[in-house]
């Protein structure tokens, strides 16, 4: 007999896996890119499969993993956390990791903490990015709050998604409203599993 957890088929990435074992703290991330990437990969949401969305124009790459939560979805809930918005992005919820080991390759699943976030504005879209520790990572495991990393660590994420669609000559339509602890993040993570349920349903992961 085949055991619980067996799948006949590939789960989708976005709606076949569980979005944590403990979620809003604990939460599984799919990631897509890694620090070495200088191409930004993203999930297609019709296959499950990971595609080129584009070559990245500037020369800085990721500080972090990135990807995204499972059964998250930013809709009107996770906008109006954002008084600066009247609309998400309509993608699944970012998150970066940090994991004191290089990790080199994307298209993998691991438990995250969360810790925090960036509140990004995206053509006036909310665009968070929650940041997390790798869980049972030796050096960062046990820090619970964004505001424990080292300032030049959160000063690099920033940078990065204030900067990665940024095209010489043209109006930069891309900012950091706020950097934000876990307690906040805890509730933007919150937002964007209501956000999913509203609009895909609240059953259990498809298996």
């Amino acid at each position: 007999m085949f055991p619980k957890a067996f799948y006949y088929w590939r789960p989708h990435p976005w709606h076949g896996l569980e979005t944590g074992p403990q979620p809003p703290q604990l939460v599984t991330a799919f990631i897509e890119i890694t620090t070495f990437d200088a191409v930004k990969f993203e999930i297609d949401k019709t296959t499950g499969y990971i595609r080129v969305d584009r070559p990245q124009r500037a020369s800085s790459v990721p500080p972090t993993l990135y990807g995204f939560i499972p059964r998250t979805y930013c809709g009107e809930r996770v906008a109006g956390l954002n008084p600066d918005v009247t609309r998400a992005d309509g993608d699944p919820l970012d998150i970066c990791v940090i994991s004191e080991r290089p990790i080199n390759r994307g298209e993998i699943l691991l438990t995250a903490r969360v810790i925090g976030g960036i509140q990004l504005v995206d053509h006036q879209e909310a665009d968070d990015k929650i940041v997390s520790v790798l869980s049972n990572d030796l050096v960062w495991q046990d820090v619970t709050d964004i505001h424990q990393l080292p300032p030049v660590l959160v000063e690099r994420l920033s940078h990065y998604f204030r900067t990665y669609k940024m095209v010489e000559g043209e109006e930069d339509c891309t900012y950091v409203r706020s950097i934000y602890g876990a307690e906040t993040a805890h509730a933007v993570v919150q937002a964007s599993i209501e956000d999913y349920q509203l609009v895909y349903g609240g059953g259990q992961a498809l298996r």
